[in-house]
């Protein structure tokens, strides 16, 4: 970020998540403006500029104002040491993983066009009338999760953190609060912290760990900044990470260039 003012750009979906950010965003000195339409191209009113959004809508914003966007590589979380994931994991095509014959854990590697769940069998999966078999995915062993955090990262460090499920359930307590316990936090930010001394991650990115039943602490796995739900974490704090993850085309170096998912941008 620049020392102009910088904007900030919403999707026209309102969530309790965007609200937040919205209100932090006009506390810090921010121009926030909330576009109507999923594909607004909207008015630059500085080089410093971020968004937050569904990934579809992101990335139109970024296209149209020559943004670069951060993100770790589909296949992020298969090239990590097993002692930090503790489970299988296999990058492929969608069309691969109509073949499984077992229970495996399917996930769209890039966005949400289909339920991220155990599938019995491949014959389950989405067919060719829904999405194209060329599709990328991640299968994995299924594994049952405790308790999952969310960490917003930035320069490899942990700068807030939130519980978010609890036994495969949304862990929101009352009014609002993400309860966990100063213990929990700490084992959180621990691990968190080994991780980021272990892999290769963006500047600024989504962190997801939890803790395996019969296992301990694992990598759940990493997102973008500027799609990924904020649960209990600091708004000010996620601002900060939103704005170091949208950086205009001219302004990108050759190691933040490496994160940009697409083809290479111009001044990369």
């Amino acid at each position: 970020m620049t020392d102009e003012q910088p904007t900030l750009y919403l999707s026209p979906r309102y969530t309790p998540d965007s609200v937040a950010i919205w209100r932090q965003g006009i506390a810090d000195g921010w121009i926030v403006e909330r576009l109507q339409t999923r594909t607004q191209r909207p008015t630059p009113k500085s080089r410093a500029a971020a968004v937050y959004g569904e990934p579809f809508f992101a990335r139109e914003v970024a296209a149209s104002m020559s943004m670069g966007l951060l993100e770790p590589p589909f296949e992020w979380l298969t090239t990590l040491p097993y002692a930090c994931v503790n489970r299988k994991i296999i990058y492929t095509t969608l069309a691969q993983g109509r073949m499984l014959t077992s229970p495996m854990f399917v996930k769209p590697a890039d966005d949400k066009c289909f339920d991220a769940q155990v599938y019995q069998s491949g014959a389950d999966l989405p067919g060719d009338d829904h999405l194209d078999g060329s599709a990328p995915i991640l299968i994995s062993e299924p594994v049952t999760w405790i308790s999952e955090f969310r960490c917003f990262v930035l320069d490899g460090e942990v700068v807030t953190l939130s519980v978010y499920l609890r036994d495969g359930e949304l862990a929101d307590g009352e009014e609002g609060k993400w309860p966990a316990t100063e213990t929990e936090f700490a084992e959180a930010r621990a691990f968190a912290s080994l991780v980021l001394s272990t892999v290769d991650l963006p500047p600024a990115v989504v962190l997801d760990i939890g803790v395996i039943d019969g296992v301990g602490w694992s990598v759940v796995e990493a997102n973008p900044a500027w799609g990924a739900g904020i649960y209990g974490c600091d708004p000010g704090e996620v601002l900060k990470v939103l704005g170091r993850s949208c950086i205009p085309v001219e302004a990108l170096t050759v190691d933040d260039a490496r994160w940009v998912i697409g083809p290479k941008l111009t001044g990369a």
